[in-house]
């Protein structure tokens, strides 16, 4: 008997004989599905699925994602960029985000990013505190309500 916990990409295979799922199991499961309900819900997954099968979309994606690689260790090897290539890539970067196939991969993205960071973001507050965050142990910043720091 396998538990698969899946996380976006990520996968977790548990295996055991007699298996008994712990309460905190039970409730990543929970978790995981609802996840992949928001997924779908929202349109993410469909819109992910639409860019990898658009071999045209993901060159394009692939190609500026290459270019930028190169300009990045071009500027970290403290090498000036020359402005006929910041404007090709400028250009390239326009093209990808007028494509609404990458555009759409693009957002979808970020909301999955967006999702991950939540859900880990008030796991972590979770453990820290030692019980349930209120909003504003959650904005950016604040070391919650009994730290006085004041932020």
């Amino acid at each position: 008997m396998a538990l698969i916990i899946a996380f976006g990409s990520q996968m977790c295979f548990i295996l055991a004989a007699n298996y008994m799922p712990t309460k905190i199991e039970t409730k990543t499961n929970e978790l995981c599905e609802a996840i992949l309900e928001q997924l779908q819900t929202n349109g993410i997954r469909k819109r992910i699925d639409i860019f990898l099968a658009d071999t045209a979309a993901r060159g394009q994606y692939e190609l500026l994602m290459s270019k930028g690689q190169a300009l990045q260790e071009k500027q970290h090897h403290g090498q000036p960029l020359e402005p006929a290539e910041i404007s090709a890539f400028e250009k390239d970067r326009e093209a990808l985000l007028k494509n609404p196939v990458a555009s759409g991969f693009l957002d979808a993205q970020e909301e999955m990013h967006d999702l991950q960071h939540s859900v880990q973001k008030l796991v972590a507050k979770t453990i820290e505190l030692g019980r349930l965050p209120v909003a504003a142990d959650l904005e950016e910043g604040s070391c919650g309500h009994d730290c006085g720091c004041h932020h």
